[in-house]
């Protein structure tokens, strides 16, 4: 019921907005690659002490816009995600293929503010611990693999691109929040909750196709 409230009242200000645009005599279609730097954790219940583990993330990045001052932008990204314990005695790497949906909000021509906003799904392909220097992996986190591989969530975020003739240079900041765990959560089971969350900071080229 929370979660459905909090759907509604991002989604439908948004659905507004979009209704009451203006319509493009041309529409504008957008291909491209980004690549960048993620900031991770997980949020487990009960807690576990953590610091950023960085990573790696880029994709593809298609665009279309059809309305003034509003777009669809569909990615493809391989992501890093995992954890890093504090102290530096354990760190495991969670390596993502993941497909956002954005809503893509601009001001501006040649130079442009951007909003994305949207639900991401996303398919663990591999994990990997990077270092554990306890002699006592007893902590549920540490003997455990990753037992849900499907991820789904939402990301929002904001950046500044310029326009070249047909092409597109961009900085794009963003905050991923899963709404899925990435272990067991029944009765049973020792977490209660293990979201993956993250932060990334990326550049794109993108070149208009018409």
């Amino acid at each position: 019921m929370i979660m459905r409230k909090l759907l509604i009242s991002i989604l439908l200000p948004l659905g507004l907005t979009l209704s009451a645009q203006v319509r493009l005599e041309k529409p504008e279609l957008y291909l491209g690659a980004n690549f960048g730097m993620t900031g991770s954790r997980v949020l487990f219940n009960p807690s576990v002490d953590q610091s950023f583990l960085p990573g790696y993330n880029g994709g593809l990045v298609l665009r279309y816009i059809t309305e003034k001052n509003v777009a669809m932008q569909i990615e493809l990204n391989y992501s890093q995600r995992g954890w890093a314990e504090s102290g530096g005695s354990y760190a495991r790497q969670l390596n993502y293929i993941e497909l956002p949906f954005l809503t893509h909000l601009y001001v501006g021509d040649k130079g442009r503010l951007f909003f994305n906003l949207g639900p991401k799904i996303s398919y663990l392909i591999s994990e990997k611990v990077l270092y554990n220097l306890n002699s006592d992996a007893t902590q549920e986190q540490h003997s455990t693999l990753i037992q849900n591989p499907f991820d789904y969530g939402l990301c929002a975020g904001f950046g500044y691109l310029f326009r070249v003739q047909k092409q597109v240079f961009q900085l794009d900041t963003r905050a991923n929040f899963s709404l899925s765990d990435v272990f067991s959560n029944d009765k049973r089971d020792y977490f209660d909750t293990s979201n993956n969350m993250n932060a990334s900071v990326n550049l794109a080229w993108l070149f208009q196709l018409h």
